[in-house]
């Protein structure tokens, strides 16, 4: 997927789009800000069980949780329009390992619970698609909500052509035509607000019901879903640490689209107490917005702006259904595994997203201009991965894929995985056509395609994956421990296996702390980990050992490779990359002049979706140096993780219709993880 950026059918396409986008909104509502900002705090009586981190526990003993901090339910305006109907209580449910209905009329089970979970529901009109639909509601006597009545009754839950296209249309048009009417007075804004403060209250009651310190953790959280005109998305995940203290609602895009302003709400928050932090997320689809190298303003970026963003946003999701954000074959050219699950467009459009300014990888590369030219380094994050299901269900594992949509992914053609057939396939080729000429939209002329002869749905749907989840490594599954590991960047990310990574730095470490009892406390105690800098001094330039250990998912594939990726930058100011395997399976030697393991001989048989397991590693461990180090060049080094291959879920899709997998997408994966950098500082002067 990484190609439709030199594809001229697409480009042609995105300049189109980028002109749609203009002229459907030329009173500028989709940018307005209807809301003041406001840190009145929320009136409840908590419940919150008050722990904090276990200081009995050494570091050494920090055990891996794994949880996801990007879920949606039927508060959100998309979701509740894709007929979600999931709500916070059954998102929390369905971590815990219970099932939960998909609006396409089956159980949705994870094959094992989670240990943390945050219902992160857009802020920006909380609860006022439901509020509209649901006649019962005070809200929904409003003439503006008339048009929504019923939307997710029963006999509203068909997949054919025309309701598709309505609910999509619902999609698309609620949020500007909510806007307009605030704008115009037609709609009382102090009721949506009522509407809005009731959904957060009931949001955060979920998440204390649920939070179980030590077995289950729960986060009060929301998403800020900010985006540039153009439809380059800055959107971002604030998670609260605890619940003792909250504002009574959340801060959304119609306070402000400025990331900027959202930052100064927290820090104002934080003075008041309330401690918070934003993770953005699907920089992919940012069209070069999110780690762009000036301010909100268009001013060069400086230390005010690098220290509010790193105290607000230490950490980054790296992967989601979305698409993975690490890096793109087009800026890591000599990174064979760049191109993984690769969704190329904005979100929300079939408009390609553009590359530069997208991506992680190369925004730590930026993050080390800055400082060389000495500015404070906003871009010095840690990793996470997450899901941002829309039907309160993680969707992480491959064959047990529904994608994010709700209702309109709960089939596998709606998903893009195998053709429309019969009377379908012509409806909703040729209907997609002519609606593209009577009544255009950012989804583009091509909404769906014929490959082979065969009709499949276009654009981003088919690009998505079954990604990710967040790991923390803390002493104890409470909300204290957890945040305070997101705080140090003790955190790595998974494209949805359980892969355990560890991943330490420090001159002092040693081969024995590989195998030794007390190996990992010695690590902590004479290195850093993951997230963590090692600030070189004039008395002590030696190079770093690079402490790595992985252990597979029991459940998934097992490991094929270990991987360091070093970016650093020389004393010309020019930046690079490098990538190296360091442990392969089988206990093969990595190629000295290639820097790679040799072909392990996994395989996949496409035909049933079965592996040969021998081949790979249950556990890989490694003690690397940098031959190259320079003790003058700020670097920055970050495990990588690789799996053998195993079916994409689109293949697992085609392997239960009965038909060969579509030609275009990718019919195997490898699956990895990624541990949070550690940055190298060289001494000053």
């Amino acid at each position: 997927m990484a190609d439709v950026h030199t594809d001229p059918a697409v480009i042609q396409g995105t300049v189109e789009i980028d002109k749609l986008l203009i002229e459907q909104d030329p009173d500028g509502n989709w940018s307005a800000s209807v809301f003041d900002p406001d840190t009145v705090l929320l009136e409840r009586e908590s419940s919150e069980n008050k722990t904090v981190v276990n200081e009995a526990v050494s570091p050494g003993e920090r055990s891996p949780y794994y949880g996801d901090l990007h879920v949606h339910t039927e508060y959100s305006f998309d979701g509740y329009a894709m007929g979600t109907q999931a709500t916070p209580y059954d998102a929390y449910r369905f971590a815990k390992g219970e099932a939960i209905s998909n609006p396409g009329g089956f159980d949705m089970q994870l094959s094992r619970p989670l240990d943390f979970y945050a219902v992160t529901d857009h802020a920006m009109f909380l609860g006022l698609v439901k509020a509209s639909a649901e006649t019962v509601t005070e809200f929904s006597q409003s003439d503006f909500a008339a048009s929504y009545h019923g939307l997710n009754d029963p006999h509203n839950y068909d997949t054919d052509f025309l309701s598709m296209v309505s609910r999509l249309g619902t999609f698309a048009s609620f949020l500007p035509s909510a806007v307009a009417g605030i704008r115009s007075g037609d709609i009382d804004r102090d009721a949506v607000l009522k509407v809005v403060r009731s959904a957060w209250e009931d949001t955060v009651d979920a998440a204390e019901e649920f939070n179980d310190p030590g077995n289950f953790t729960t986060f009060v959280a929301y998403e800020y879903t900010a985006s540039t005109l153009d439809m380059g998305n800055l959107h971002r995940n604030v998670i609260f640490r605890g619940s003792d203290k909250l504002p009574r609602e959340p801060f959304s895009r119609f306070h402000s689209v400025n990331p900027e302003d959202l930052w100064d709400w927290m820090d104002e928050l934080r003075e008041m107490g309330i401690e918070s932090m934003s993770i953005p997320h699907n920089s992919n689809g940012s069209n070069g917005q999110m780690f762009k190298l000036e301010d909100w303003a268009g001013n060069p970026l400086d230390d005010a702006y690098a220290e509010q963003r790193m105290r607000n946003e230490p950490i980054v999701e790296i992967t989601q259904v979305k698409g993975t954000s690490e890096t793109h074959p087009l800026l890591s050219n000599r990174d064979e595994f760049a191109g993984f699950e690769i969704m190329p467009y904005r979100v929300a459009t079939n408009a390609l997203s553009a590359i530069n300014g997208s991506y992680v990888r190369e925004a730590l590369l930026n993050g080390l201009s800055l400082e060389q030219s000495g500015i404070t380094n906003p871009y010095k994050f840690g990793f996470i991965g997450s899901s941002d299901t829309h039907s309160g269900a993680a969707a992480v594992e491959e064959d047990n894929y529904v994608s994010k949509l709700g209702l309109l992914s709960s089939e596998a053609v709606q998903r893009g995985s195998v053709p429309y057939t019969g009377l379908d396939a012509q409806t909703f080729y040729w209907g997609s056509r002519i609606l593209a000429i009577t009544n255009p939209s950012p989804r583009g002329g091509t909404a769906y395609s014929k490959l082979n002869g065969e009709v499949y749905i276009n654009g981003a749907t088919p690009t998505f994956g079954a990604s990710g989840l967040a790991a923390a490594w803390a002493e104890e599954n409470t909300r204290d421990s957890l945040y305070e590991a997101f705080r140090r960047k003790e955190v790595f990310a998974t494209s949805g296996p359980r892969i355990k990574v560890r991943f330490f730095a420090g001159a002092d470490l040693d081969e024995s702390m590989l195998d030794a009892a007390d190996g990992i406390e010695r690590a902590y105690e004479s290195g850093v980990t993951m997230g963590g800098d090692i600030m070189l001094s004039a008395d002590d330039t030696r190079a770093p050992n690079f402490l790595v250990m992985a252990s597979a998912d029991p459940l998934s594939a097992p490991l094929q490779r270990l991987q360091v990726i070093k970016g650093w930058i020389d004393a010309q100011g020019e930046t690079h990359e490098e990538v190296m395997d360091i442990a392969c399976a089988g206990g093969a030697a990595v190629n000295p002049e290639t820097n790679r393991c040799p072909d392990n001989g996994a395989r996949v048989d496409i035909s049933t979706c079965s592996i040969n397991p021998e081949t790979g590693a249950a556990q890989l461990s490694a003690m690397w140096s940098d031959q190259n180090f320079d003790p003058t060049a700020r670097a920055f080094y970050y495990a990588r993780v690789i799996e053998n291959p195993t079916c994409r879920w689109s293949t697992w899709d085609a392997v239960r219709a009965g038909v060969p997998p579509r030609p275009d997408l990718a019919k195997t994966l490898q699956e990895r993880a990624w541990s949070s950098p550690i940055n190298v500082i060289p001494a000053e002067g």
